[in-house]
């Protein structure tokens, strides 16, 4: 049930959050482009984790698949809060970020353990959060990962 009420939160908020939040341009590529990128490329990664979870590209939150994709993150609900965890340890701030948080501690307070361990993952990677991933697609993860500490 709470899982069910957190997803409804999420889905309630994106569009206002793509909307007046979200200042960057949406990508111009689709799922299909994306699994033409070498193998092992951020864009190839991309592309994978879109087609094996059934998801689209979200105009505008592109970026959230790419973190799952570096950082290896499920997509259940609390992997989900997790990887808020680790971006903030990465050193991202946003009020969704804050948001997500306090809302999956208060929901999920037996994965605090969890939580706790990806908000340190974050701070032992370099800071990441920031880049236009846009441009790295050709890259390779592994390589991200490596030189990010990721």
């Amino acid at each position: 049930m709470r899982d069910f009420l957190i997803e409804k939160l999420y889905e309630c908020s994106k569009k206002p959050y793509q909307k007046y939040f979200k200042k960057n341009e949406p990508w111009d590529i689709d799922q299909a482009s994306l699994l033409h990128y070498p193998e092992g490329s951020l864009g190839f990664g991309l592309g994978n984790f879109l087609n094996r979870n059934h998801f689209d590209i979200q105009e505008k939150l592109e970026d959230h698949d790419i973190i799952h994709v570096l950082t290896n993150t499920g997509i259940s609900v609390y992997e989900e809060i997790g990887m808020q965890y680790y971006l903030l340890g990465n050193g991202k701030k946003s009020l969704y970020l804050f948001l997500v948080i306090a809302s999956g501690t208060i929901f999920y307070p037996k994965r605090m353990h969890y939580f706790i361990q990806q908000y340190k993952r974050g701070k032992k990677a370099l800071p990441f959060h920031y880049l236009d991933f846009s441009k790295m697609l050709f890259i390779p993860v592994q390589t991200i990962q490596q030189t990010f500490k990721i």
